[in-house]
């Protein structure tokens, strides 16, 4: 049996019952490490779940999903997810590919970021399309997402955008050489997501009447959601640009227009004077 059991947000002990139980029976047990994080360390989760994990990296996920799925016709396998598993489509994959060669699977769902999000008080049949903000670099700005963002608010719907993780990233030398070598890992913040959004706001302009993000415009930021060190901050875009929420993992919100009186009321508890 392949198991693919979600571990919630905050940290060891966001585990199931049921996963838990899982976890403790399986011959092998991968963590998966690159499309997010707990705020615990791999030693930690092995402290709680008394057994050894097998780190799973982007390479082993993507390209080595045969190995994972190795034998599990015959034991117990699991691959551990920060979140939920179908949170990020990479797992969607693996259930597909587990098809394929007759495996039979279970999924342990958990809380992901997208149902904790109301934690801020927005409510959750309010929000639209997810969106992902990258990293910029240098020569390459892609600023797709925005559109998504525009078409949401002028449906007076909320926007969840998850911000840009790089884990495990070959260096640009290294992908010339037969030995890679590693960027540090970097968690985008809700200051450097803010400071992309207000660029392309003063790029742009407003060339739409249904046009009407500004640098004024509400905007929440949230930081290890689920965590006992959670936090939220509410003001205009322009100032979440100078706002510090710390360590990761940081999402941003930006509300619809017009706010239900109980999300307004709710939301001044985060509000930061400007």
């Amino acid at each position: 049996m392949f198991y693919l059991i979600g571990l919630g947000l905050g940290d060891s002990k966001d585990v199931t019952v049921k996963g838990l139980e899982i976890i403790k029976k399986c011959s092998r047990v991968y963590l998966e490490s690159y499309t997010s994080i707990l705020s615990c360390g791999l030693e930690k989760l092995e402290e709680f779940y008394g057994r050894k994990l097998i780190v799973a990296d982007r390479d082993l996920v993507e390209q080595g999903a045969d190995d994972i799925l190795e034998g599990a016709n015959d034991e117990d396998v699991a691959l551990l997810v920060v979140g939920d598993p179908f949170g990020a489509t990479t797992h969607t994959d693996l259930i597909l590919r587990a098809k394929e060669k007759n495996i039979t699977y279970q999924v342990v769902h958990n809380a992901s970021i997208l149902n904790a999000v109301g934690c801020c008080g927005l409510q959750l049949y309010s929000f639209g399309e997810t969106v992902s903000i990258p990293y910029w670099t240098e020569d390459w700005k892609p600023d797709s997402f925005y559109d998504k963002i525009l078409s949401n608010y002028n449906r007076n719907l909320h926007t969840l955008c998850l911000l840009d993780i790089k884990v495990k990233e070959p260096t640009l030398e290294s992908l010339t050489r037969k030995k890679k070598e590693y960027l540090p890992p970097r968690f985008m913040s809700v200051s450097e997501a803010s400071s992309q959004l207000v660029d392309i706001i003063n790029k742009r302009g407003f060339q739409t009447e249904s046009q009407e993000l500004t640098g004024e415009s509400l905007c929440i930021g949230m930081a290890r959601v689920g965590s006992e060190t959670q936090a939220i901050t509410a003001c205009s875009l322009k100032s979440m640009v100078h706002i510090d929420l710390g360590k990761p993992l940081h999402s941003l919100i930006i509300p619809a227009p017009s706010l239900h009186p109980l999300e307004s009321e709710y939301l001044e508890q985060f509000r930061v004077p400007q």
